[in-house]
């Protein structure tokens, strides 16, 4: 059976490195946990680290939450449904959103609950995700801010998570000034000014984040260290946190072109054959995971002189070429994870998850 590890020597300094980084600059924060898929022994492990604000955007992950450590602040980070208001007051502290009558119905749940709601609204900086409308603020504020047992706590937006508009100086000064704007009309104090996820998180290390830029929501950076501008690891951070172990189950000398009529495959590809291989052969491998767990595009072989071929729904192919490390069946291949692989095992019922000391 393949398995994922969480290196929790790697967390503990990934956290570190972000908590010094926030504190310096008086910078609120919480986790991001939805790549976690509600798994409580991960989730364990990251409250161990000293995590108090944690943000998901599954209800039944933040009931986890708070099931483990009560006094944890719970942010729910889409806009709620109607049919999870009442879960979401419930096991949500803190919640985003967009819409008057959904933020109404929070508000008379929480009438109905005896607590007080907290509220980000989010704005639309231009990735066209959640957000509203920047000249629409001031009257969509208007309309909630005395609605009972529901308190706003901040402005926020995202960005990079749709279209992929990336955070800027420019954008980040236009939140500040919308909430200069709703405290000098509406005498109100809004503590936060949520600037977004982990993409942001370059412009605080180039000392390009605006002033008024308060809090952060990060997820990508704490898993694997990384600079979403660059497409690089922070230094100081890891990259590898997380590792799949998958074992070869198969590994044989064979042609490194198929033969006979060819058709689309039940994911609908039709191979492309390269003419240079026919008559080739390399030893291949199969490992015990498919796309059930993974889409293949997203593992990194640490072993660099492996190829990821393909997959169907429960194998993987893989090429060892000459096989100089002198694989065999039933040895375990190690792979990295883009965000979205890991994701995938993460939810994924037939991956076992444990954790490494260092």
């Amino acid at each position: 059976m393949a398995y994922l590890t969480l290196n929790k020597e790697k967390l503990n300094d990934n956290f570190e490195k972000l908590r010094e980084l926030f504190s310096q600059r008086n910078i609120s924060w919480g986790i991001v946990t939805k790549l976690l898929c509600g798994n409580r022994l991960y989730l364990q492990e990251l409250l161990n680290l000293g995590v108090n604000e944690i943000h998901d955007s599954r209800v039944s992950n933040l009931r986890i939450v708070k099931n483990i450590q009560p006094n944890a602040q719970t942010v729910y980070i889409k806009p709620p449904a109607k049919r999870s208001i009442a879960s979401v007051v419930r096991w949500a502290d803190v919640s985003l959103n967009t819409e008057y009558r959904t933020i109404k119905w929070l508000s008379e749940e929480a009438v109905k609950q005896d607590k007080v709601h907290k509220i980000i609204i989010m704005i639309e900086t231009g990735d066209l995700r959640e957000g509203v409308m920047g000249e629409a603020l001031v009257d969509f504020y208007d309309s909630i801010f005395e609605l009972p047992n529901i308190e706003i706590i901040g402005l926020g937006t995202n960005l990079n998570c749709l279209s992929g508009v990336m955070p800027s100086a420019d954008k980040l000064i236009q939140l500040s000034l919308y909430k200069q704007i709703i405290e000098l009309k509406f005498n109100k104090k809004i503590p936060w000014v949520s600037a977004g996820t982990s993409v942001t998180i370059p412009l605080l290390l180039n000392h390009q984040l605006p002033e008024g830029i308060n809090h952060f929501r990060v997820g990508e950076t704490l898993y694997f260290g990384a600079d979403l501008f660059t497409e690089s690891t922070i230094p100081g951070m890891h990259d590898d946190v997380f590792t799949l172990f998958a074992e070869i189950i198969e590994m044989h000398e064979k042609p490194q072109v198929p033969t006979g009529n060819l058709a689309a495959n039940p994911q609908g590809e039709v191979v492309d054959i390269d003419p240079e291989l026919f008559g080739k052969t390399s030893c291949r491998a199969i490992i015990d995971i498919g796309l059930l767990d993974v889409d293949p595009k997203y593992l990194l072989p640490v072993d660099n002189d492996l190829e990821v071929l393909g997959a169907s729904s429960d194998m993987v192919v893989i090429d060892l070429h000459d096989n100089p490390k002198k694989y065999q069946v039933g040895q375990l291949l190690q792979f990295q994870l883009k965000y979205m692989g890991l994701l995938a095992l993460m939810n994924s019922n037939y991956i076992e998850k444990r954790l490494k000391e260092s």
